[in-house]
C-alpha cells in the first residue's frame, strides 16, 4: 500500500472509471464505449470541483483485465485507490501486487448475471484472501437480490460496499422489496453504501432525486454517516448524453446534506474505507 497521502483531503470521489476505446473488451458485455475516459480528464474534473482524491473502479466491459486501472494508480498513487474485478481463482501473489499499488477492494458486478452461491466451498479461498487483505467486496446487484447475497458474505467478517443506493427503482418508493432488509443489514456495521448513480434509479430526474433524498435520510439512520460515501460515477456510462460531472455535483448539492453529513460523506467515511 502507498504511504498515507500528505495532500490535504478536500473531497473523495468514491466511484469513477477510466478506460480507452482501444482496449480489448470483454467478450460478454452490456456496453461498448465509443470514447476515451482518461486519467487526465478525470483528475481535471476533480480539480475543477474542489475534490482532491478518487477511487477508480474497474468497468464491467473490461472484464478482469485491470492493467489500465493499475497503470492509472501508478501515475497518482497518493490521490487514487482502486477496486478491481478478478477471477475467483486469482492468485494471492497477484492480489498482493495490486494491494501494493493501492487496490483496496474487489467488485462483483452481478447485474444481468446468474447469482453466485458464496456458501459453495469453491469461494473459500477467494473470500479468505479478501478478508486477510482487509479489502472490501463491492456489490453491484439488483436490490431484491442484495439481502440474500449479503447474508452469505457477512459471516466472513468482510466489509461490504453496495453500489448506487442498492439499485432500487425510484418509481416503487421506499416500501419496495429488499429495501427494508437492506436498511436492517446496514445496522450491523459491516456495510457501506455508495450515494451515487442517482440517474440510474429508473424514473425521471425529479423523481429520482426525490427518492434519493428520502432514502438518504433512512441510510443516515440505519448505516450511520460513517458508512456512507459519495461517488460521481464518471463518465456516467450509458447516460453520457445527458449527465456530466456538473450534473452529479448539482445532485449532491440538491441532497441538502448537513455540514456534518457532507463532511462524513466526502472525507471521513471514504478516507477510512479506502485507506487514504
Amino acid at each position: 500500500m502507498p504511504d498515507t497521502c500528505t495532500k490535504p483531503i478536500t473531497g473523495i470521489d468514491c466511484h469513477a472509471h477510466v478506460f480507452s476505446r482501444d482496449l480489448e473488451l470483454a467478450a460478454v458485455r452490456r456496453y461498448t464505449p465509443g470514447y476515451d475516459a482518461t486519467l487526465a480528464q478525470y483528475l481535471s474534473h476533480l480539480h475543477a470541483h474542489g475534490l482532491s482524491h478518487g477511487v477508480l473502479v474497474q468497468p464491467s466491459f473490461l472484464g478482469t483485465d485491470n492493467r489500465y486501472l493499475l497503470a492509472a494508480l501508478r501515475q497518482a498513487p497518493e490521490q487514487l485507490r482502486g477496486v478491481v474485478v478478478v477471477e475467483r481463482d486469482v492468485s494471492r501473489a497477484e492480489l498482493d501486487d495490486m494491494a501494493r499499488l493501492g487496490v483496496v477492494g474487489v467488485r462483483l458486478n452481478l447485474m444481468g448475471k446468474a447469482l453466485p452461491d458464496f456458501r459453495d466451498a469453491a469461494w473459500n479461498g477467494f473470500l479468505g484472501h479478501i478478508a486477510e487483505l482487509d479489502w472490501h467486496v463491492e456489490l453491484h446487484a439488483n436490490l431484491v437480490d442484495l439481502p440474500g447475497l449479503m447474508a452469505q458474505l457477512l459471516p466472513w467478517g468482510l466489509k461490504l460496499v453496495v453500489d448506487h443506493f442498492g439499485r432500487p427503482d425510484a418509481r416503487l418508493g421506499l416500501d419496495q422489496p429488499g429495501f427494508a432488509q437492506l436498511m436492517a443489514l446496514g445496522q450491523g456495521g459491516q456495510v457501506w453504501m455508495k450515494v451515487s448513480g442517482i440517474y440510474r434509479l429508473g424514473a425521471t430526474a425529479p423523481r429520482n432525486l426525490e427518492f434519493a433524498c428520502a432514502s438518504l435520510a433512512l441510510l443516515e439512520r440505519s448505516f450511520g454517516p460513517e458508512r456512507l460515501v459519495w461517488g460521481s460515477d464518471w463518465p456516467h456510462t450509458q447516460h453520457e448524453e445527458h449527465v456530466g460531472f456538473e450534473t452529479v455535483m448539482a445532485q449532491l448539492r440538491a441532497l441538502e446534506c448537513s455540514a456534518s453529513l457532507m463532511h462524513a460523506l466526502m472525507v471521513q467515511a471514504p478516507q477510512a474505507l479506502f485507506k487514504f
